[in-house]
């Protein structure tokens, strides 16, 4: 597009999402664009464009104004929830599809709007196989049940067993490893917990 500024019908539907959110969240907070530009760092001139919608933010612009509402930012771009309570992830979308090779398969399970504080995932291990994982951040944990088959977790130096029906937890925050120690595709879920 060139530099002329965007109508409304020129809009896309996430961009409509932003300025309609930001608009809406300020005059809930009961701020002029001059209190919003102070609190935010942004600046009032571009403020007030993002709520025409004939601005697009930079992701730096668009943190800026969801730490000023206490927000993060895919919440400030999420669509209302309006046709349903209910979020389906199918088995069969792609979008969700993590990894696949001939060692692992991860699926998340999560809303991949979600915050990032909790993941889930579906692990399918080949036999014999590992997923090696490096030190997530500090305090990470996981938290892993196996549904089918037999992994051996390893975390740092400590090692234990898991056979069908059992689940651990341990430090994410540290080298670790799941291997598949049995004969047939083992299949996980894992749950991943950022302090």
């Amino acid at each position: 597009m060139s530099s002329q500024l965007k109508t409304k019908k020129d809009i896309e539907p996430i961009a409509q999402v932003l300025c309609e959110k930001v608009k809406g969240l300020r005059k809930d907070k009961g701020w002029t664009l001059e209190g919003f530009a102070a609190i935010s760092g942004v600046s009032r001139s571009m403020l007030s464009q993002i709520e025409r919608g004939q601005a697009n933010p930079t992701l730096a612009v668009a943190c800026r104004i969801a730490q000023a509402f206490s927000i993060s930012v895919g919440e400030l771009v999420d669509e209302p929830w309006t046709a349903s309570a209910i979020e389906v992830i199918r088995r069969d979308d792609p979008a969700f599809l993590y990894r696949s090779d001939s060692s692992c398969k991860i699926r998340t399970l999560s809303p991949l709007n979600m915050e990032k504080n909790i993941e889930f995932y579906e692990l399918s291990i080949s036999a014999k196989a590992a997923l090696k994982s490096a030190a997530h951040f500090e305090g990470a944990r996981e938290f892993i049940t196996v549904e089918k088959g037999s992994v051996e977790i390893t975390a740092g130096v400590d090692r234990s067993q898991l056979n069908e029906g059992d689940s651990a937890h341990y430090r994410g925050d540290i080298t670790h490893n799941i291997l598949n120690i049995g004969e047939i595709e083992a299949v996980c879920f894992l749950v991943v917990s950022y302090s």
